[in-house]
């Protein structure tokens, strides 16, 4: 005769215990109480919310996270496929062994429930939270993904933005802004993994936040902005590196309010990098204007953009340099002396030369610049080729395909069209008005390229 079963919950806890002493219920409890242990050892990085190398973080917030759930999810699934096994074998639950209250099994049983449940609580919120906020992390954004963003990544660690941190313009406040961002992060795993991603990485960014929700959030549109003294400092490829100087004022102010005044709005059509315009139309309280170039097709509303701060302002927080402006930068700032004779031509020559690696410019770039230079000069040389190998290691990323002026900036004129994709005097409205290219319309030229530009000596600039 069987015995008779106990009733209530320690009755239906019994077949449960027995079930649960499986190898893959048990691998479950393993890798639990691995990755629990594992979580104590890095609590000091999950409670800062960060982590200074982005593979730790990677382990911290990702793979013991996963491994801790995944884990969890072994123990009933174990317990499930037993169950299984032993009624295929005939076995039923009235035949496993009996447990009641008194049972020294089943009150450890308890207790190791109300324990570890609330311990993974704690564990799986904290991990949680740590793991959204290391994934919005700039480490994360930047190094993670080493190779593909190292461009990028490095351009942003010496841009003006570089206290901003990349969701802010690139994902967004809120559960929405999360979710868009990482349903977007698949992809870009795969590809990732694939190594299938286009290099270089092409720009615009598609879908990027728009500018009054990033811009626009330190940078009032109320405040159109006053206008600026701009001072250019050029050297030139003689033996002497003369140096000149253009001062411009910029009207900064009637800029932005030409193209973003109370009641004017601007929408074009282009090419995919929006370099080449074709087709402008200028919205006014007094009506609206199209511009065409020669040649433009016709555009529909549908396929138009409304022009906003990034159609100029296109690398804010991510500045490429040519070599030209690196150097003279370089030179101005006393990191390049100007007494080493020729050193704006050579400096210029050796940054253009190929080189198969950044770990091959590292070595060769100060060695090639030292070459031209006897040994009385060797402090000031020596700086100059270290500041040369770390202008290129800025700019320059064979590996991504990312050489001197793969990414236009169009700010400005001077080194790509940018201003002059529209101000051409090529753009014509039906009438015949066509869109200036008077140099007054944005600045007043105070100098240009002069070596001791009066305007400099009455402001106390430069002597």
């Amino acid at each position: 005769m069987q015995p008779q079963k106990p009733a209530g919950l320690y009755g239906r806890l019994s077949p449960l215990i027995y079930l649960s002493d499986n190898g893959l219920s048990l691998a479950g409890v393993v890798m639990v109480t691995a990755a629990a242990v594992l979580w104590l050892f890095l609590l000091p990085i999950l409670i800062r919310g960060n982590a200074e190398s982005p593979y730790l973080g990677i382990l911290g917030f990702l793979i013991l996270p996963g491994v801790f759930i995944f884990g969890l999810v072994l123990i009933p699934v174990g317990i499930v496929l037993r169950r299984a096994i032993l009624h295929r074998r005939g076995v039923q639950k009235e035949n496993f062994p009996l447990m009641t209250l008194g049972s020294t099994e089943l009150r450890r049983m308890f207790g190791f429930i109300v324990v570890t449940t609330f311990a993974n609580m704690v564990i799986a919120g904290q991990w949680g939270y740590s793991a959204v906020n290391y994934m919005e992390s700039v480490s994360f954004c930047g190094q993670a993904c080493h190779t593909v963003m190292q461009p990028e990544f490095t351009a942003y660690q010496t841009a003006n933005h570089s206290h901003v941190e990349c969701v802010k313009c690139h994902a967004g406040p809120g559960a929405t802004g999360f979710a868009r961002s990482k349903l977007a992060g698949v992809n870009q795993l795969l590809v990732l993994a694939l190594s299938s991603y286009p290099r270089p990485i092409p720009t615009p960014v598609p879908n990027l936040r728009s500018a009054s929700e990033t811009c626009e959030g330190c940078h009032s549109p109320e405040r159109r902005g006053e206008d600026r003294l701009r001072v250019i400092d050029k050297y030139a490829d003689d033996e002497k590196n003369a140096a000149s100087h253009t001062v411009l004022l910029m009207r900064t102010g009637a800029i932005h309010r030409a193209h973003f005044g109370d009641g004017v709005s601007i929408r074009f059509a282009s090419d995919e990098r929006r370099l080449k315009i074709g087709w402008i139309e200028r919205r006014t309280p007094g009506g609206a204007v199209v511009f065409t170039a020669p040649g433009a097709p016709a555009q529909r509303p549908g396929s138009l953009r409304e022009m906003d701060c990034t159609d100029c302002h296109n690398r804010p927080a991510h500045t490429f340099e040519l070599p030209e402006r690196a150097v003279d930068r370089a030179m101005a700032g006393g990191s390049i002396s100007p007494m080493l004779p020729f050193a704006k031509k050579r400096a210029v020559e050796i940054l253009k030369k190929e080189y198969a690696s950044r770990e091959e410019a590292t070595t060769a770039i100060p060695a090639a610049f030292a070459q031209n230079y006897p040994q009385g000069q060797k402090a000031d040389v020596e700086r100059a080729g270290q500041t040369l190998a770390a202008i290129y290691g800025r700019n320059v990323f064979p590996q991504m395909k990312v050489a001197w002026g793969t990414y236009p900036n169009n700010l400005g004129h001077m080194d790509f069209d940018g201003c002059f994709r529209c101000h051409d005097e090529q753009h014509a409205s039906s009438a015949g008005a066509k869109i200036t290219q008077d140099c007054g319309a944005c600045h007043n030229l105070l100098a240009m390229e002069e070596a001791a530009p009066k305007i400099l000596g009455d402001l106390g600039l430069k002597q």
